[in-house]
């Protein structure tokens, strides 16, 4: 399957997370973005090096600079179950606004076309390191790194498209 790639509308699809009441959640991608400007961040995986002491920190760390350009949503994703999302969001104490959720199984990883086979390093199959920039739906900004790479999907990549 092709990657999504700017100019496309965002496949459906369904994701999970603890809302803020500790509940879990399963819901449509469609359901959370309809209307709104989203960034949709994905990692290969919770707790792993580079997601947790750069990607993750960097979003939220500019998530009000992000706000004040008017993103409504700003999405953290990985194939994790919700738990491990949890408990990973739990160690930003000074995150307001990045929601982790999880693609339990890789379905909509692989709907998105973004799928990364670490199966060699015994992590399986996980979702490429990514940024989307999502208005209504439709991805406007797709910054897809290439294997291991960080390098075109932080924070500050998608500030400078905005």
């Amino acid at each position: 399957m092709a990657p999504i790639t700017v100019g496309d509308v965002v496949p459906d699809g369904t994701i999970s997370f603890f809302d803020e009441n500790d509940q879990l959640q399963t819901v449509s991608v469609h359901s959370i973005a309809a209307g709104k400007k989203v960034i949709l961040f994905g990692v290969p995986g919770a707790f792993t090096p580079t997601c947790s002491m750069s990607h993750v920190p960097g979003f939220i760390g500019k998530a009000e600079e992000l706000k004040s350009k008017g993103i409504d949503e700003i999405i953290c994703f990985s194939v994790n179950d919700p738990f491990v999302m949890k408990a990973w969001g739990k160690t930003y104490p000074e995150n307001k606004h990045v929601k982790f959720v999880a693609d339990g199984s890789g379905e909509y990883t692989h709907i998105l076309g973004l799928e990364l086979d670490l199966k060699e390093k015994g992590l399986g199959i996980r979702s490429r390191r990514f940024a989307l920039l999502l208005d209504n739906l439709k991805v406007t900004v797709a910054n897809v790194e290439s294997g291991g790479d960080f390098t075109v999907s932080s924070a500050e990549d998608i500030l400078k498209a905005l």
